[in-house]
């Protein structure tokens, strides 16, 4: 395709073993903004030392040389996006920006998954438009997130599921990849179920759930192969299903027409006036579904598929900028499809009962009708029964269009899941399989437990699965943003680009905001079940989940600069000898550590 680079594939140094990365004595010194890992080798090894994770120019290091395997290792980066130059703008170039523009809507794309529409239609139907500024304050947190998993994807040349793979041990890097695989079988069973309730939707209850999960798979494998035509087809066809969505949800705020003082005073005045237990946690839940743990790791990886010279330190800055506002441009976008779907919902069915809903759909004659008691409790929605009841009050046209926007969401945000799944295993792992066997493993991980709910659950009752489901995210949350900040704020990882104080306090902070909410989110729905013998199997998964987090917090506090907490060579806290993290360079110590 005119305006891409195929990229020349080549190997590098199995370090699946655990061999510990020492620095390459010699007298080649590296530059000031070097790749981080040029002069790095296995410890143990003879001969030159080998890149292993520098890609200078359109070469990828992490790639098989040409004829090492029966077919060339291949992946989203089978070739790269050239960047113009650009001599009449020197500040800013909206030619440069569109060259970059492509990895920041598909990672939007997970803000705009289905269960992020659910969680704002829950919002609108439980607290109308007060809880719009915890929107906009959770898109915004996740931008800057966002910012962290990007820059690293730029400056190392490495996902972070490459740059775990490099950095832990064995043992906590495989539990790291257990836990992020989760994450990921949870959305995308959403993702995958979301699209399947669409279907059912448009066929008129005629395709059953298990059906439409079957047609969500096939089709999803066909358009995963779209990157075989060129990434700007492949990126052109998520920003196509992205407009549908704009056009879809849009139609809906238009023809509901809420009342527009309502939705900016709810955008930016911070309260919840007459709220009680059940909007505080919409509110956390907002937030949960707004941040996703394999967004990060799907982010540092889509970056990589523009061709930038990170041993020039003016082009890494340069990317990082139109990353940076690629990345606002998306997520506001996505931002204003969300506060569709709350404002809809917020404005038509805030304060309605079932009962209410039953006799609008009874009078339209509605084959949904059933879905609604005819009792006075508290109208509670969800993907099915949010298109059911737009289209009692605002006819059959409302539904389908309804049913098209989540079709496109959840079909959209499948092909995203299944790149995440493949750069998470790759990373991890160290993968070199055909590009074939990689997606069929991927999406048979994450498929299977959504076919078998699929078959033997109602599509009118999914409502719990999805709260569990959102709980298993949140959990996961810490294995994603903790190993992010850690990355970003080393410089023997980062070089001139680490963190700095701000962004090491702040990225903190907001870490350790976002993970309460969560944990808040996760005890409240065990409170709820009611029952001794989840509580106790609870509290003992909860002693292991929070040992994990200590030991990758510890290590993050180590990057951060707390250096008291290395342990050097005494035992300390029943952890190796020293921290577990291979430190490239070194941390305020003469000698780089190695295990």
């Amino acid at each position: 395709m005119a305006g891409e680079q195929s990229t020349e594939p080549r190997s590098a140094p199995e370090m699946a073993n655990g061999t510990p990365l020492e620095p390459v004595p010699g007298p080649e010194q590296r530059s000031a903004m070097g790749p981080p890992y040029s002069n790095l080798r296995a410890s143990g090894e003879d001969g030159p030392a080998e890149s292993i994770g520098s890609v200078s120019g359109s070469r990828n290091a992490l790639q098989p040389l040409q004829g090492e395997e029966d077919e060339p290792f291949t992946t989203y980066f089978d070739s790269k996006i050239p960047i113009p130059e650009d001599e009449t703008h020197s500040c800013f170039s909206f030619r440069k920006l569109w060259a970059f523009t492509g990895p920041g809507f598909l990672m939007s794309i997970a803000y705009l998954d289905p269960g992020n529409i659910e969680s704002d239609l829950q919002s609108g139907a439980v607290a109308g438009f007060k809880l719009l500024w915890v929107l906009l304050l959770a898109t915004v947190i996740g931008l800057l997130l966002q910012r962290l998993a990007a820059r690293l994807g730029v400056v190392t040349g490495l996902h972070l599921a490459e740059v775990c793979h490099r950095q832990y041990h064995r043992v906590p890097r495989i539990i790291l990849w257990l836990m992020v695989e989760l994450a990921i079988i949870g959305s995308d069973m959403q993702e995958v179920i979301g699209s399947a309730i669409a279907i059912n939707l448009l066929s008129v209850g005629k395709i059953p759930l298990w059906g439409g999960v079957l047609i969500t798979i096939a089709d999803t494998f066909v358009f995963l192969f779209l990157d075989k035509y060129g990434l700007r087809k492949l990126e052109a066809f998520f920003g196509f299903l992205i407009t549908i969505m704009a056009l879809t949800f849009g139609y809906e705020y238009v023809t509901v027409k809420p009342n527009q003082k309502q939705v900016l005073q709810g955008l930016f005045v911070p309260g919840c006036r007459g709220c009680g237990t059940p909007q505080l946690e919409q509110a956390v839940g907002i937030v949960g579904a707004v941040i996703m743990p394999h967004n990060m790791y799907l982010h540092s990886a889509l970056v990589k598929s523009r061709q930038v010279n990170r041993s020039n330190p003016r082009e890494v800055r340069e990317a990082n900028k139109y990353f940076f506002a690629e990345s606002c441009i998306a997520l506001f976008v996505s931002f204003i499809i969300n506060v569709f779907v709350v404002s809809v919902f917020a404005e038509a069915f805030y304060g309605k009962t079932n009962m209410d809903v039953h006799e609008v759909c009874a009078n339209a004659s509605s084959a949904h009708t059933g879905l609604f008691p005819s009792d006075n409790t508290t109208l509670e929605v969800d993907i099915y029964k949010g298109g059911a009841v737009l289209g009692c009050y605002f006819g059959p046209a409302a539904l389908y269009i309804w049913a098209i926007g989540i079709l496109a969401a959840g079909q959209s945000s499948t092909m995203t899941g299944t790149y995440s799944g493949q750069f998470v295993m790759e990373g991890f792992l160290n993968l070199r399989w055909s590009r074939f066997a990689r997606v069929l493993l991927t999406r048979s991980i994450a498929i299977t437990p959504t076919l078998f709910v699929a078959i033997f659950q109602d599509v009118e009752h999914l409502t719990g699965m999805n709260d569990f489901l959102n709980v298993l995210m949140s959990l996961q949350l810490p294995f994603a943003l903790i190993p992010v900040l850690t990355f970003t704020s080393l410089p023997s990882v980062m070089n001139d680009f680490a963190n700095g104080l701000f962004w090491k306090i702040g990225g903190g902070a907001v870490i350790l905001l976002v993970c309460s909410i969560n944990m808040y989110f996760v005890v409240a729905y065990v409170m709820a079940l009611n029952n001794v013998g989840l509580y106790v199997g609870a509290a003992i998964l909860s002693i292991v989940y929070l040992a994990f987090v200590a030991y990758l917090t510890w290590l993050c506090l180590i990057a951060l600069g707390a250096s008291a907490l290395s342990c050097g060579s005494t035992r300390c806290w029943a952890f190796a000898a020293r921290p577990e993290l291979f430190l490239l360079n070194n941390i305020g110590v003469e000698a780089a550590v190695t295990r």
